[in-house]
């Protein structure tokens, strides 16, 4: 091989940037891939939960005598039998009992769990349980929960609040003087979903070995903690197997949830694995949601469209419990700072408790909210001026290297070119002409932009790590804690251990999470598997590469700095004469002398030391990524319907790795954007959910999502593996307020609460009309 082959080698095998199989995707498609509920075991129990028919009141007494009885039960736990253990995300808020104690605190809150010998004989003893409650008055919305004298939901915690944060960087009074427009608006975003199809589902079996739980859980790290400290082990005695997971974006499957533990202690006592499986609807009734926030924004605008200064002061429905609350609040406010320049920034934020379910994270955590604001008030104020929103934004749009206000430093940022990228776009320049009637529909053109950062390391341990083993065949098993929650996030690490070998993705083993095997992991949240993960798995296998290095390096006299590895095949890259396959290396390797174990093994760097969460300021993620939307609807004015026709996504990602990964990830989290947009949202009366199935939730269908094309801005960050950066939230970030702004663009009105329903654009239309 000479040395023109060998570069040519090396480039063409390179597998960054190439539109690859997934490595699971055999599993998922012959349906061999196994879920949670696909997991049973002989002799096993099950578990069902009682729970509560009220919001909030307080409980008198539990009778289970008539359930025990029943045959097939083997047991009732209530709250009191955990001792007092609450779990929560940080000391300050571990207030949360696996089964309601003294009180309930939301409708559906579990009570009492019952095991039986199946599932429908757990569900029958459920019913013949007596529960004494003395009701207690209810509040249901923050302007209820912090009124004077409100009931509250934690008698320890006066006037219902939850959390609060507070940012304040310049001067922003100083800011609006300099400003010739000054405007201030409220904006509503609303109750939602994750929408995961896979319920929450485990078994559970107690040996002397200690505790081993087969869970549906994107971060199965933080689930064996709290088992750890429920049930007094060390985590040594912990495992905790993880089976595919059918989806997560953040919430419920982020956490543990009640059943978790009830389905340990019943195996505990019993001797038997013990399982458990939520229906869809405690899903809907019972669930972490997204927060919904009411926030006041307030910005100043100069007459050339330059931005001056912001403010924002937002409340969050927190729902019952803290939960992560607090930092959905400093994402809200620490972003809002992106993508464009603001000089000056104020932020006050309360998280208040109501009797509903939690608020807690979902995909495009926190900035979903300020970012909608932020977007739609740059509109509203560009219009009012005369000006274009493209420019405008352009304007303000930042450049790396940049410094926000609040201190996160940015190293590489597409945002401009992705905005240019949208104005080139034939769908902006004939907008106009787009536009026309045709007959009851208008068509409508608005834009958006969103960010969100990658690779978190906000607070506790948030480090990865892998280990890289080579076979003494050429092949790699290639062990790690992260969770693939099926947005191909394993795929994505195998081809960064086979890039960094110069192998075949085949020639790689991803084995799974085992929580006694593979190594610690925060879990799959904050866009940090490909960042921080993909960082510990490229220094593993480099570490694999530099012990055979060293082998090829004794045999050929070659220093080792010039050893390639590329193509299965490895080679001096001063000498053509020197070369062999990597199995055959590898076969030298360990087989040298008595024999060796070459294992490689590496762990994510990125630390947090300009980071402060208490005053929202520097650098909570390791890189930011940057989306712009283009959005086309047709609105028809007489039914109200708005149906998106086409999304154009420019999008600084970094590098895509995987590209079919990366465009899979943007346009479903545009098509989640557009559901919360236009379709989504809880019907609530007095903290019950009525409408708790997908029917009557009303996510978009298939036939509902719009025509997607995804641009990619390659920015190649130094911080990310090969230049990636996260890929997917900024996108969820920025579809709300480009469908609002092109919502306005057919009808001339500004809608500012999510989601626009026929009802509300009907009535809009009327007022619109009688002005």
């Amino acid at each position: 091989m000479n040395a023109r082959e060998k570069t040519r080698l090396k480039e063409d095998s390179s597998l960054i940037g190439k539109r690859l199989p997934r490595v699971d995707a055999r599993e998922k498609v012959t349906g061999d891939a196994r879920y949670a509920a696909d997991f049973n075991f002989p002799g096993q129990l099950w578990v069902k939960l009682l729970r509560s028919p009220h919001a909030h009141a307080r409980i008198l007494s539990i009778d289970a005598s008539a359930a025990l009885a029943l045959k097939g039960v083997k047991g009732v736990l209530t709250g009191k039998d955990f001792n007092g253990w609450t779990w929560g995300w940080m000391p300050k808020t571990r207030e949360e009992a696996p089964l309601a104690v003294e009180k309930v605190r939301f409708y559906g809150e579990a009570v009492a769990a019952v095991c039986a010998v199946d599932e429908a004989t757990a569900e029958e003893a459920c019913d013949l349980i007596r529960v004494q409650y003395e009701e207690l008055p209810g509040v249901f919305s923050v302007d209820e929960a912090i009124r004077e004298g409100a009931a509250l939901v934690h008698e320890d915690r006066p006037g219902n609040l939850s959390w609060d944060f507070h940012m304040d960087f310049g001067d922003v009074e100083a800011g609006f003087a300099e400003a010739d427009l000054v405007r201030e608006h409220k904006f509503k975003t609303g109750r939602v979903l994750t929408g995961f199809l896979e319920p929450p589902a485990a078994v559970a079996q107690w040996t002397e070995e200690g505790i081993t739980v087969w869970s549906a859980k994107q971060s199965p790290y933080f689930h064996y903690r709290h088992l750890a400290a429920c049930f007094d082990l060390p985590l040594s005695k912990i495992r905790v197997i993880q089976p595919f997971i059918g989806g997560g974006f953040g919430g419920t499957k982020n956490d543990s949830v009640a059943a978790d533990f009830c389905a340990v202690l019943f195996s505990k006592r019993l001797g038997k694995p013990v399982k458990y499986q939520y229906s869809m609807e405690e899903v809907f009734t019972t669930a972490r949601r997204r927060h919904n926030f009411t926030v006041v924004a307030k910005m100043g605008m100069k007459k050339d469209g330059t931005i001056t200064a912001l403010q924002n002061t937002a409340y969050a429905e927190g729902g019952a419990y803290t939960v992560i609350g607090p930092l959905t609040l400093y994402l809200s406010g620490a972003y809002t700072t992106l993508p464009y320049k603001v000089p000056h920034f104020k932020y006050d934020a309360a998280r208040i408790f109501t009797n509903h379910p939690s608020g807690a994270a979902m995909r495009g955590h926190g900035v979903t909210h300020t970012r909608f604001a932020a977007e739609v008030l740059m509109d509203m104020m560009s219009e009012e001026l005369g000006l274009d929103c493209l420019e405008v934004r352009l304007k303000n749009a930042i450049v790396a290297p940049h410094t926000t206000v609040n201190g996160v430093h940015i190293k590489t940022c597409g945002i401009k070119q992705a905005l240019e990228a949208l104005g080139e776009s034939p769908a902006w320049r004939e907008r106009k002409a787009r536009g026309k009637d045709r007959g009851s529909i208008v068509h409508g053109v608005g834009i958006a932009t969103g960010t969100m950062g990658g690779g978190s390391k906000q607070r506790g341990h948030q480090s990865c790590a892998a280990v890289v083993r080579l076979c003494e065949d050429g092949t790699v098993n290639y062990l790690t804690g992260a969770t693939d929650c099926g947005q191909g996030s394993d795929t994505v690490l195998v081809q960064i251990v086979a890039e960094e070998l110069g192998i075949g993705m085949d020639d790689v083993s991803i084995r799974r999470v085992d929580t006694a095997m593979t190594p610690c992991d925060p879990g799959s949240y904050g866009s940090r598997v490909t960042i921080l993960a993909g960082q510990a798995a490229q220094k593993a296998a480099r570490e694999v590469k530099r012990q055979m290095a060293q082998c090829a390096s004794a045999n050929w006299g070659e220093a080792e700095d010039a050893i390639v590895f590329a193509g299965g095949q490895v080679f001096s890259s001063r000498d053509p004469s020197l070369s062999m396959s990597f199995r055959k290396l590898a076969q030298a390797a360990c087989y040298s002398e008595s024999g060796r174990v070459i294992l490689g093994t590496g762990y994510s760097d990125a630390g947090a030391e300009d980071y402060n969460f208490e005053k929202g300021s520097g650098n909570s993620d390791v890189n930011y990524s940057f989306a712009a939307q283009l959005t086309e609807v047709d609105v028809d004015l007489e039914t109200g319907i708005v149906k998106a026709t086409d999304f154009l996504i420019a999008f600084d990602s970094g590098r895509p790795l995987h590209p079919v990964n990366v465009e899979s990830q943007i346009e479903g989290a545009a098509v989640q954007g557009l559901g919360q947009a236009l379709y989504e949202e809880f019907k609530m009366d007095q903290g019950r959910t009525l409408n708790p199935d997908f029917v009557d939730y009303r996510m978009p269908l298939a036939t509902e999502a719009p025509d997607i094309r995804v641009m990619h801005i390659i920015t190649n960050d130094p911080d990310g593996p090969h230049g990636a950066k996260e890929a997917s939230q900024a996108a969820i970030v920025c579809s709300p307020p480009s469908i609002i702004s092109a919502i306005h663009d057919a009808t001339g009105i500004w809608f500012t609460s999510q989601p626009v329903t026929p009802e509300k654009l009907l009535k809009a239309l009327k007022e619109k009309a009688n002005r």
